[in-house]
């Protein structure tokens, strides 16, 4: 698939408010500091369509983009960034769960893992809720240029093997570096080879 256009639409905190269209929406989310921004502005091949930042949980908001005028990208809050408030947190919580659970435009969502780092159990503890309400997920591993390539493949092995302990099928995982474009096309394809499957 080919990415002709890419449009901000609408923020808000609450997904009743979004998009009323009935076109399908395929989310982002992880932890803070993950490279989410970064990477949907490189999947998208449009610099500064997420706002990045240097400091972490930024994100506050549901961001919708309207991706060829077909699909939405949607760049959901962060999670786990402690310097948060309890309530900050919390209302943070409620945000991401309501969308999740509730918004049947949601496709997909793809769970932003950074490969530096072995296997957390807040991302553990995420996609495992995840599984029990019957979310559609994929993982994607982010920052694979800041590793060897053996490391790399060590690492993404150490979590797979992880995960096997809890789930007799893995979900779909992609191997991506926002700075070299790693991992773009199998990203926006799989997105593309599920929208073929709609039609």
């Amino acid at each position: 698939m080919i990415i002709k256009s890419a449009e901000f639409v609408i923020s808000n905190s609450d997904y009743k408010l979004c998009p009323q269209d009935g076109k399908p929406e395929y989310a982002f989310i992880g932890r803070s500091n993950v490279g989410k921004s970064s990477l949907i502005n490189m999947l998208t091949n449009k610099k500064g369509l997420a706002m990045t930042s240097s400091k972490p949980g930024k994100t506050t908001l549901i961001n919708h983009f309207i991706i060829n005028n077909q699909w939405y990208l949607v760049d959901l809050p962060g999670y786990g960034y402690a310097r948060r408030s309890k309530e900050g947190r919390e209302k943070l919580r409620e945000i991401i769960e309501d969308y999740i659970l509730e918004r049947t435009e949601l496709v997909n969502l793809f769970v932003l893992v950074d490969v530096r780092h072995e296997a957390q159990l807040i991302d553990l503890e995420f996609m495992e809720w995840l599984g029990e309400n019957g979310v559609p997920f994929s993982i994607v591993f982010t920052k694979a240029d800041k590793l060897s390539a053996l490391r790399l493949q060590t690492n993404v092995e150490a979590y797979k093997d992880k995960l096997i302990e809890s789930w007799d099928e893995l979900p779909p995982i992609f191997i991506t570096s926002s700075e070299r474009k790693q991992g773009r096309d199998e990203v926006i394809d799989y997105i593309g080879k599920i929208q073929s499957q709609m039609v």
